[in-house]
């Protein structure tokens, strides 16, 4: 046997590698297409693909955009890196590395600056909210996503149940015609537990009492010492599921690199 033969037989891609990696992107590229059409379909049923200028109107935030977003750079990610791998194309596989790092240093770079601006993520947090009560009837997604935040954390509003005055429906303004008038939204009810059937009138005019007597009908206290209170007492657990993300990011990274190079290798040869 030559020693150019024997050379060419060294220089191969590693099936393995290569096949990891596609069944590794084939799972986020479906996992971004169901994402994506979920949310397409949900902005769909509430008319905004027949109405784009809809989409600035939402005074709060739209929940759908997670699954645009999300969905949108998994499926990029995923198709990059699927294809990439079972077709041996390294421009598809740097552009995978590439995105996929920058993707990790942005989500870094986050970390480190929330570290840092502690109180003025604070202070965005509770505007965030703020802005989001404000706009509580405006968007059915937008509504649900906040009731299920203050019955999970067993709060009402962003510092306490007044910051609901910031909703039209439910201030205590004299022109204010709304049956919800000085009162909050259901989930910020304590539930009885003997109740099947959720009573959607149960925050009507709970306001109008004094503090003491609010606190045997509603939770009192504000989202966002709420959340930071359940962030304190979950950190090993929110810490484990950033540093496996972070993990899988690194893994894919290496896995890209690693074929890039074995391709090149075998090019190198011919």
């Amino acid at each position: 046997m030559s020693r150019k033969h024997q050379h060419l037989k060294g220089a191969e891609v590693s099936c393995c590698v290569k096949y990891f990696l596609f069944g590794f992107n084939i799972i986020f590229w479906l996992l971004g297409a169901a994402f994506l059409g979920i949310g397409l379909w949900a902005w769909a049923e509430k008319g905004v693909l027949s109405n784009l200028s809809s989409i600035t109107d939402l005074g709060g935030f739209d929940p759908v955009w997670l699954f645009i977003v999300v969905g949108g750079v998994m499926f990029v990610l995923g198709f990059a890196g699927c294809i990439g791998a079972l077709r041996e194309n390294t421009f598809l596989l740097k552009f995978f590395s590439v995105f996929l790092g920058l993707i990790f240093f942005l989500e870094l770079t986050a970390g480190i600056l929330a570290f840092v601006f502690k109180d003025w993520i604070k202070d965005q947090l509770n505007f965030f909210i703020n802005n989001n009560v404000k706009a509580y009837r405006d968007d059915i997604d937008l509504q649900n996503l906040i009731d299920f935040a203050q019955e999970y954390w067993s709060c009402c509003g962003a510092h306490g149940p007044d910051d609901w005055n910031l909703n039209i429906y439910f201030n205590c303004t004299d022109k204010n015609p709304s049956r919800e008038r000085c009162g909050v939204p259901f989930s910020c009810c304590v539930k009885d537990p003997a109740e099947d059937v959720i009573n959607t009138q149960c925050g009507y005019d709970v306001r109008l009492q004094g503090e003491l007597d609010r606190q045997k009908y509603i939770y009192t206290k504000g989202c966002v010492g709420q959340f930071e209170k359940w962030l304190q007492d979950n950190l090993i657990i929110v810490a484990g599921i950033f540093v496996g993300i972070a993990l899988l990011q690194i893994f894919g990274i290496c896995l890209a690199q690693n074929l890039v190079s074995d391709v090149k290798a075998v090019k190198a040869n011919w």
